[in-house]
């Protein structure tokens, strides 16, 4: 049962990506969204709960440590996006598996047998296939550490949810306290990023002035120094995080390529937020039960897997040519999940 909840997860977890790849291309607040998923999450858990009644255990506190991971994680993926290489960062979101694998084995002497780690292995490298970019290159790792924090966080995120399981805590209890700490922390960022907006205007007003200030002294033969701060100012402005200028050049930190598309608002965000997390929790309510009775290293793998529906979902509905490298990378991470299934 738990390789048909791995894979069901796997799905769900895909049409998630499919859902936030169509809202990239909107002009949105990130935060706002993020905050959205979150809040739906928690909200139908916790509704869904009164009546099935499930037991709130000690256990279930597992679901703070689970949330912080998954904010950190996806924090730190899309700060990659903004400041890095995009294909840097995705190479390492095809890692976790990795992490997972290797933590289980000495948290909880979770060996793969021969057979299964061979499987494992097979997955992994396909994953890899699909992600790597010929673009990377040894002397261009901007945003490196973005990256390692997100293969660690979600790492972290499996691992918490194997322990939550191993604890006996239930899942509409749990992910409740998971959900419910994420739309905290999304809530905490977008009112930080709102925060941060009077004093970057403070900044351009304060550059203005003294761009008029040198003008006028320009005029009169004077203000070298002015001229200094004005070209310093400006240049420190380029590309701000959560400036305008970031929004609209780094689609990932929730601006879009196209600025002439109307922004949307922000009771609009939440409940398309809202939408897209009811594929999140999906993919939630999927795993859980599968780290229950599956290896979590090999659950971790599978459900990696949704990056293959966001290719077909490209390729058939976004008229994207599948390059030869995903399609081998496609059958190769296929290949594997079917000698796991084989093994198991």
């Amino acid at each position: 049962m738990w390789f048909m909840y791995a894979s069901l997860a796997a799905v769900s977890f895909g049409l998630r990506g499919i859902l936030y790849q169509w809202t990239s291309q909107r002009r949105t607040d990130r935060n706002v969204l993020l905050f959205g998923v979150y809040l739906s999450g928690a909200l139908i858990s916790f509704a869904v709960n009164l009546f099935v009644n499930q037991a709130w255990t000690y256990g279930v506190w597992l679901g703070v440590p689970m949330g912080l991971f998954s904010f950190i994680a996806n924090a730190s993926m899309y700060k990659g996006y903004s400041v890095g290489r995009a294909s840097l960062i995705a190479l390492f979101t095809g890692l976790p598996p990795v992490v997972v694998a290797t933590l289980a084995y000495f948290l909880w002497g979770e060996a793969l047998g021969i057979v299964q780690l061979a499987g494992f292995c097979i997955v992994i490298l396909g994953l890899l296939v699909i992600r790597y970019s010929h673009d990377l290159k040894l002397g261009q790792l901007q945003g490196i550490q973005w990256g390692l924090l997100t293969m660690l966080f979600f790492g972290f995120t499996d691992l918490s949810s194997k322990q939550a399981t191993l604890s006996a805590a239930n899942t509409l209890p749990l992910l409740t306290v998971m959900y419910g700490t994420g739309t905290i922390l999304f809530a905490c960022m977008y009112l930080l990023s709102r925060l941060k907006v009077p004093a970057e205007t403070g900044q351009k007003i304060v550059a203005s002035e003294t761009a008029s200030v040198s003008t006028n002294d320009r005029e009169t033969g004077y203000g070298s120094d002015a001229q200094a701060r004005i070209s310093r100012h400006s240049d420190e402005d380029k590309g701000l995080p959560g400036s305008e200028d970031d929004l609209r050049t780094h689609p990932a930190t929730g601006g879009t390529d196209n600025p002439a598309s109307p922004e949307w608002s922000m009771k609009r965000t939440v409940l398309w937020g809202m939408t897209v997390g009811i594929t999140n929790l999906a993919g939630m309510l999927f795993i859980i039960p599968a780290f229950r009775g599956g290896v979590t290293g090999i659950v971790s793998a599978i459900s990696a897997m949704s990056v293959v529906l966001v290719l077909l979902y490209a390729q058939f509905y976004l008229k994207e040519n599948i390059s030869r490298r995903e399609a081998c990378g496609m059958l190769l991470a296929l290949a594997g999940i079917l000698v796991v299934r084989l093994a198991s």
